[in-house]
């Protein structure tokens, strides 16, 4: 096969070249360390009276944590930036980065909980929420009227 070529090399020859290794495929993600595969796992407990929820949010801070209820359904988003400045010894910039992300995850609760009654708490960076279970609504059943012939 032919590559298209000036001055007799190929133009992807420097594009062969990049290091497409196991390094480049695995790298560690700049924003969330090496603990990014494990963000928003969530493990659920059901007890008699509600559902507990322990989210893993490791790195996050309480302040870049959300948590909303809408129509029967609770969101937890996390936001995180991160901004790398690298200096040399004059003072230039030699390198500027900055990251941003954002993970979310819904779970429907359903329509009766209403957002006094869901409680939360993070510490260690785990954010624990506390769901009561409310009876559903019940679903009205189809009634057919029996048609002669």
């Amino acid at each position: 096969m032919l590559m298209p070529s000036i001055f007799g090399e190929s133009l992807l020859d420097d594009w062969m070249d990049f290091p497409f290794d196991d390094e480049f495929f695995t790298r560690r993600s700049p924003l969330y360390g090496k603990h990014g595969k494990n963000i928003m796992k969530t493990d659920v407990r059901e007890t008699n009276d509600a559902y507990e929820l322990d989210i893993d949010l490791p790195g996050f801070k309480k302040e870049n944590i959300t948590a909303e209820l809408k129509d029967g359904y609770l969101t937890i988003t996390a936001n995180k930036g991160l901004d790398k400045d690298e200096k040399d010894k004059e003072g230039k910039y030699i390198r500027q980065e900055r990251y941003s992300g954002t993970c979310a995850r819904t779970f429907y609760v359903g329509d009766g909980v209403t957002q006094e009654d869901i409680h939360a708490k993070f510490k260690d960076g785990i954010l624990k929420l506390s769901v009561p279970k409310k009876d559903a609504k019940a679903v009205e059943q189809k009634k057919y009227i029996s048609i002669e012939g």
